[in-house]
């Protein structure tokens, strides 16, 4: 509990940036070559290849011309200054065009699996410390047994950044709870980036626990999806893309992420959220979650009739 109280602001804003930046390369087309231009430089500020071309488990590199189905790994991580940080936040997306569905799986970071070129058995979140993106990605492949074709990482607290330039969200309530040293009444209240953090951090005081938390997540993801799909916040493009790029890191390059406009932009309309179930226990004084092969099978099962493997 008190590892968790000191690192509850690390959150869950992944989903609400892989929609933003999908958002953002559809809007191009409106703004025609000028919004191309700062599209096209965003993509090339947050683009940070890898040594690995294609996963292992993958006898080929996926075509996302020929629609097929792909997987995203998405790190929410806190960097401090000469340290790497934690990725405190791990979502993995399996996008599949031919069902026209997206399966999102949202991994805990206590889980205790093999760290894949450490040669120990950690938490999860763990893998970004020791090895950085390659060794987060492989050992979420190795505790998944799916392919890992892409990354997107992001810093955690830079997402408030993003909510200030799509001009803040409105969100309707339904706890009235006081967090942070602000108040947040029933009912619709306006939330700037700073307060929407908050807003979405909040668990502790909601009876519901993470089921809340993740209520609120939600509500945000979707308020800033309206506000970013409206005509005042394409006129802020500029400040959007200034957002994404100084807070968004990826391997996928500015023709992947047309492609993905191109062949897979309908997928976004029937998403399902997975979860990962287990049992909090205490090893050598430290809590992890362990997860029972039942449950691993359960899920990696589900998620490779999702990527058809």
């Amino acid at each position: 509990m008190k590892e968790n109280n000191v690192k509850k602001k690390k959150r869950n804003w992944l989903r609400i940036v892989s929609y933003i930046a999908l958002f953002l390369i559809i809007g191009a087309g409106a703004y025609a070559f000028s919004v191309y231009q700062s599209v096209s430089k965003a993509v090339d500020t947050i683009h940070q290849p890898i040594k690995r071309e294609k996963s292992e488990k993958r006898g080929e590199k996926v075509t996302l011309t020929k629609k097929e189905p792909f997987s995203i790994l998405m790190l929410g991580v806190d960097e401090r200054e000469g340290d790497r940080g934690r990725s405190d936040t791990m979502i993995i997306l399996t996008i599949n065009p031919n069902n026209n569905s997206v399966k999102m799986l949202s991994i805990p970071r206590d889980t205790r699996t093999e760290i894949v070129g450490k040669g120990i058995e950690d938490k999860i979140n763990h893998a970004y410390a020791f090895g950085g993106i390659e060794m987060s990605m492989n050992t979420v492949e190795n505790f998944l047994d799916i392919p890992i074709d892409y990354y997107m990482q992001i810093n955690m607290e830079g997402f408030k950044d993003i909510v200030d330039a799509v001009g803040g969200v409105t969100v309707n309530n339904d706890l009235n709870f006081t967090t942070g040293g602000v108040h947040f009444p029933r009912g619709q209240v306006t939330l700037d980036g700073e307060k929407a953090l908050k807003y979405s951090r909040m668990r502790y005081e909601d009876p519901r626990g993470d089921f809340g938390r993740q209520l609120r997540q939600r509500q945000i993801i979707q308020a800033v999806i309206k506000e970013g799909a409206s005509l005042s916040s394409l006129k802020n493009y500029d400040n959007i893309f200034s957002a994404l790029s100084n807070n968004i890191k990826t391997n996928l390059t500015f023709n992947q992420l047309v492609k993905i406009q191109r062949n897979y932009k309908t997928v976004g309309n029937n998403i399902e959220q997975l979860t990962v179930e287990g049992i909090g226990t205490k090893i050598n004084s430290i809590y992890y979650l362990i997860v029972s092969t039942e449950e691993r099978t359960r899920i990696q099962a589900e998620l490779k009739t999702q990527l058809e493997i």
